[in-house]
């Protein structure tokens, strides 16, 4: 029985994954449809696999997403090896980094970390917004060299190093506590408005079901971005958790309420990337620990 993947296949698959079509990979590998169907066919009849959905655009099986992430490294390794060998001069391409980030990282401290990175060799950074618990999804699709995630557990061929923890506190206005929260919180919390940044954001809820089993109220304000967010509670729309880095200068001025100071709730923070020898991946690795230990919580 043979086990090869054949390259020129695998990198197939990667280009009707990413093109969406047959048609648009053909032209983008310069060879006809017919020819990328026939790669694609031979390569799920060598892995036993239904590699494909062939829908339009078309997308990876679960059995696919690992020959598309095997693809992509095996891309990055040649980048890599490429640039050490100094081929393609001044004029080769920077080397681009995907990594799928949750917003309040993004807003927070992450752009400190990039910054950190050292101009040689030539990066260009492609980030992905993700709720920290989903980011370690496209980990496993491939969509992404390295994630910010929740997720403690490795994904298969990825390192993971703990960051730190970020602190969220329940605040609000002071408008908005005197017309909501003027009885008992336990009571008041859960009839009040709530600010949430979208359908996946389940914070407010595990905090309130800290201080009773029910979760946040019907009135619910999604607003999807991490600024957005900050002012939509500064602004008295409704109550929400806020990472303690935004808080800190509107609770000592004024502006927030904080609602129950002695229950912070804190989100354990990872990074995850693939395992390569890759100088792009260690040095982005490095900085983004160096900046997560000096902002986040230990």
């Amino acid at each position: 029985m043979m086990t090869e993947l054949p390259l020129d296949h695998v990198r197939t698959l990667l280009a009707v994954v990413d093109e969406g079509t047959f048609e648009a990979a053909a032209a983008e590998l310069h060879v006809t449809p017919s020819a990328v169907s026939q790669r694609v066919k031979a390569l799920e009849q060598r892995t036993g696999r239904v590699l494909l959905v062939r829908t339009k655009p078309v997308r990876p099986t679960e059995s696919g997403a690992v020959v598309v992430r095997f693809a992509r490294q095996l891309a990055r390794l040649e980048r890599d090896a490429r640039a050490e060998l100094g081929m393609g001069g001044a004029e080769a391409e920077p080397t681009r980094v995907s990594v799928a980030v949750n917003a309040d990282s993004l807003a927070t401290w992450f752009l400190d970390a990039l910054t950190r990175v050292p101009s040689d060799p030539r990066l260009c950074f492609e980030l992905r917004r993700e709720d920290e618990a989903h980011t370690a999804a496209l980990l496993r699709e491939g969509l992404v060299m390295a994630a910010v995630t929740s997720a403690a557990e490795p994904v298969t061929g990825c390192s993971v190093r703990p960051l730190g923890r970020m602190r969220y506190v329940a605040a609000a206005s002071p408008g908005f506590v005197e017309r909501h929260l003027a009885g008992p919180l336990r009571q008041a919390l859960p009839e009040a408005p709530v600010v949430t940044f979208d359908r996946s954001d389940e914070l407010q809820d595990t905090f309130l079901r800290r201080l009773r089993r029910d979760g946040a109220g019907a009135v619910r304000h999604r607003i999807p971005t991490s600024e957005g967010f900050l002012a939509a509670v500064e602004a008295g729309l409704g109550w929400g958790m806020v990472p303690e880095i935004q808080a800190d200068p509107r609770l000592r001025d004024g502006r927030l309420v904080p609602l129950a100071p002695e229950r912070p709730l804190d989100v354990p923070l990872y990074w995850q990337q693939w395992k390569l020898d890759s100088p792009a991946l260690a040095t982005l690795a490095d900085a983004v620990a160096t900046t997560a230990a000096e902002v986040l919580d230990a």
